[in-house]
This record gives C-alpha cells, sequence and structure tokens, in this order.
C-alpha cells in the first residue's frame, strides 16, 4: 500500500500543478477541498466490496490531504472506520433515517488544526426539513444536508461548510432541494464564504444547477462552479461516476461549489485505480480555494 499512495501522490500533484493559477498571497491562505461518494458499504459488490477497498479509499484521501471532506453514503461502520484512520479530523454527521445512526450519513470532516467549530446541524430536503428522516415531492429515499460553520485559525475567518446528497430518482426532489438550499443561503450570502460539496445525482444542463450555480429564479448570488473554472471548455470526458469501468466519457454529477467571496486555484475529477481497482464507484473530486 505505501507504493500506492507514492503513485497517488505524483498523479494527483502532477493533476494540480496542471491546473494551478498564480501563487496566492500571503494573507490569502489556501483551502483543499475534496468531495468523495464512497459507495454504500453494505452492498454486494464482490471484488469491489467495502473490505476489499477500504484502504484504497482512506489513501485516497490521505494522498489529497483535504482540509475539509465531504462524503456521501457513508454508513456507520464506514464512519467508524474513517473516524480511527483519519487522524487530526473532527467528524459531523447523522443517518438520514432517524438523524442518529440508521440509514446513510452525508458527514463531513475537517481538520481540528485549521478550524475551530462555531455552529453545526442537519436537515432534511423535503417540506418538513427539520423532521428527520422526512421526505417530499418525488423523492425515493429521505435525502439531507449536514453543514457547519467553521472559524478557520489562519485569519479568523468564519466559512460556512455543507455536504449533500440529492435523490437519484426524483426530479422534482433535486429541484426542491436545491431552492432549499438556496433560500436559505440567501439569508446568510454576503456575511460567510460557502463552501458545498455533494453528489448532486444530475447534470449542469439541468435545473438544479442552474439553481444553485446561474442564481435561476432567485435575486440572489451566483455561485461558482470549482471544475469549471478551470476547464471552462466542457469536454465529452468528464464523468465522475466510473460504475467501477474506469470510464471518462460522459457528465459530472459531483460538484464542489462556492460563493464568489472564494476563487477556485484548481480543479481536478481524481482518477486513482490500483491495478484497474477503483476505490469507489464514484470518482472524487477535488479543488484547491483560496480567499478572495
Amino acid at each position: 500500500m505505501k507504493q500506492i499512495t507514492r503513485l497517488l501522490l505524483i498523479f494527483v500533484s502532477v493533476g494540480l500543478l496542471g491546473q494551478a493559477a498564480p501563487l496566492q498571497a500571503a494573507d490569502t491562505p489556501l483551502l483543499k477541498v475534496m468531495s468523495f461518494n464512497i459507495r454504500y458499504g453494505a452492498a454486494n459488490d464482490g471484488t469491489n466490496s467495502w473490505p476489499q477497498r477500504k484502504d484504497l479509499v482512506l489513501d485516497t484521501i490521505k494522498v489529497f490531504d483535504p482540509d475539509l471532506l465531504g462524503l456521501q453514503e457513508v454508513l456507520g461502520f464506514q464512519a467508524d472506520f474513517l473516524k480511527e484512520n483519519l487522524k487530526g479530523y473532527a467528524f459531523h454527521g447523522v443517518g438520514r433515517e432517524d438523524g442518529k445512526e440508521k440509514g446513510e450519513y452525508v458527514p463531513l470532516m475537517y481538520k481540528t488544526s485549521r478550524f475551530g467549530l462555531e455552529d453545526s446541524g442537519h436537515f432534511w430536503f423535503s417540506e418538513t426539513p427539520e423532521v428527520a428522516g422526512s421526505k417530499s415531492w418525488d423523492s425515493s429515499l429521505p435525502r439531507m444536508l449536514s453543514w457547519v460553520a467553521l472559524r478557520d485559525r489562519k485569519n479568523d475567518r468564519v466559512i460556512i461548510y455543507a455536504n449533500v446528497h440529492f435523490d437519484h430518482r426524483g426530479p422534482v426532489a433535486r429541484l426542491e432541494s436545491a431552492k432549499l438550499m438556496r433560500t436559505r443561503w440567501e439569508k446568510y450570502q454576503g456575511e460567510y464564504p460557502l463552501i458545498i460539496t455533494g453528489d448532486f445525482n444530475t447534470t449542469e444542463d439541468k435545473a438544479p444547477y442552474a439553481a444553485l450555480v446561474n442564481a435561476d429564479g432567485f435575486s440572489g448570488t451566483k455561485l461558482i462552479d470549482s471544475f469549471r473554472v478551470t476547464h471552462p471548455v466542457r469536454s465529452p470526458d468528464e464523468q465522475s461516476f466510473g460504475a467501477w469501468t474506469g470510464v471518462r466519457k460522459g457528465t459530472r454529477i459531483d460538484w464542489i461549489l462556492h460563493s464568489p467571496d472564494l476563487i477556485t486555484r484548481s480543479s481536478v475529477i481524481n482518477y486513482t485505480q490500483d491495478g484497474g481497482r477503483y476505490p469507489s464507484d464514484h470518482y472524487p473530486v477535488e479543488a484547491v480555494l483560496r480567499y478572495k
């Protein structure tokens, strides 16, 4: 596994350097952000089952060494593994079925050496967002958002960091989820920088993306798609869901978004693999941001 880690380090470093912007000023510290759907650990995935790939998931995270890490499809035993092996990170997340430990989490992790926790919470994508396990519209399952307000020890600024997983079947639910996020954010825009990571189960052609990024139907600030900043010309090979195959042809459904008071320095889809084995059926997406 040490050899794999070295290879991963070379791969990620080359990817980031290839997209790098000019060096930041001394008073604008960088923020390394990763979004990673690690695949439901109880799935019957054969050779891709969780015990066979959990160390590769861990190494993939460690190589990028994110300050902020958003995870999707996380079950309790997967959360326990990551909490035990990612030293120096705090964990914030609950099960979507009951707001405690039942069902998948959409947790986020952050470096405690870098950030102090100011506030935190969760809400569900439904018409009763404070009710744990609730769902509405055409959502097939309860879906939720977890968030934290963090004080950056490097510059004493407070940022809001949110992590999401939209429904995989309901187009109405995905749009209403985006609208709910946008409505809540608009109460605080301009006060705090915002970062959102997630598996949105939709593409940038669709209405949920327009509501979030372009503020369609809203008067507030447009959000920034970090990947599109460093890859302004859309490519046919931008798939973020690889289904274990390594396929790249397709469109991203995993995004890192942020408010305009942050700037994207680099952003990549990480195609790390070990002898044809991938850490998940999704590729992790990574961005390096800085304060404006």
